[in-house]
C-alpha cells in the first residue's frame, strides 16, 4: 500500500484521534487528514506543537481540530476515561484512532537498562495505549466502522542487540494489535500495525545521530499506508502488519 492515493473528501465525516500530533509523523498525518475532510483530534505532550499542528490546519479552512494535551507517561486510567467521555459528548463517535506516540528510551546493553527507563518507555510506548484503546472502544463501536492504527519498528518483530526496551515494547505493541484483531474479528473494529521505516524525525535522529538526514523519507512521504487503513477501502483489513516504506 505504498503507492496507494487517497480519494479526494476520503475521510468526510470521520472523526481521527492522533497521538503525538504535534511533531513528525503525528502532525504530518493530522494535516493530511484534514486536508482529506477529516475532524482531527489533536493529541500530545507538548501544547506549543499542538497548537502548531492546530494553526495549519485551521490555515486550510477545513474542519476545526481539536486540541487534547495528555502526558502518556502520567496519565491514569481516570485521564482516559474522561477523554473517552469527552469525544463521546462533543462528536458522539470515534471512527479512526492512531497511536503514534512513541518514546525512544535509551539504547545500550540490555544489564545496564535502569529501572526507571524501563518503566517509562514502557508506560508510554504499551500501557498508555492499552489504557487508551480500552477506554475507546466504546467510542469507536458508536462509529458505522472503525480502524485503530498502532505504531510498530522493524525491532518490533526481530530483536536487535542494544535496542531492548524499545524493541520490547514494540513487540508488544504488535501482540496487542493481534489479540485484539482476533478478539473483535467479527465486529465493526478493525486493529492493524504500521511500521514507518528510516524516517527524518527527532527520535530517528535521536538514535542515529551520524546519519545523513537527507537521505531519508520525510514524515509526508510515508502517509500512503496510513491513508490507506483510515479510508473505508481497508474496511475488511485487520490483524496485519505494513510496512510504510
Amino acid at each position: 500500500m505504498k503507492d496507494y492515493i487517497a480519494p479526494k473528501n476520503c475521510l468526510t465525516d470521520k472523526i481521527i484521534l492522533i497521538t503525538g500530533a504535534g511533531d513528525g509523523i503525528g502532525k504530518s498525518l493530522a494535516i493530511k487528514c484534514a486536508t482529506l475532510n477529516a475532524s482531527v483530534i489533536l493529541l500530545g505532550k507538548t501544547v506549543s506543537k499542538l497548537e502548531e499542528t492546530y494553526d495549519t490546519i485551521q490555515g486550510l479552512g477545513k474542519q476545526e481540530a481539536a486540541i487534547l494535551p495528555l502526558d502518556l507517561n502520567g496519565a491514569t486510567e481516570k485521564h482516559y476515561a474522561e477523554l473517552a467521555d469527552t469525544i463521546k459528548r462533543e462528536y458522539g463517535k470515534l471512527d479512526r484512532l492512531v497511536h503514534n506516540a512513541s518514546l525512544l528510551g535509551v539504547l545500550g546493553p540490555f544489564e545496564q537498562i535502569a529501572l526507571v527507563d524501563w518503566d517509562e518507555v514502557l508506560k508510554v510506548n504499551v500501557t498508555a495505549q492499552y489504557m487508551l484503546t480500552k477506554a475507546m472502544i466504546p467510542v469507536l463501536q458508536a462509529a458505522t466502522n472503525a480502524s485503530t492504527i498502532f505504531t510498530t519498528s522493524s525491532v518490533g518483530s526481530v530483536g536487535r542487540a542494544f535496542w531492548g526496551i524499545y524493541s520490547i515494547s514494540k513487540f508488544a505493541t504488535e501482540g496487542m494489535m493481534q489479540t485484539l484483531a482476533d478478539e473483535y474479528e467479527n465486529s465493526t473494529l478493525r486493529f492493524n500495525a504500521i511500521d514507518p521505516g528510516a524516517t527524518r524525525t527527532s527520535m530517528r535522529a535521536k538514535a542515529f545521530p551520524a546519519e545523513d538526514t537527507s537521505l531519508l523519507k520525510t514524515p509526508n512521504e510515508i502517509l500512503a499506508s496510513y491513508l490507506y487503513l483510515l479510508g473505508d477501502e481497508s474496511i475488511r483489513v485487520t490483524g496485519k502488519r505494513l510496512n510504510a516504506q
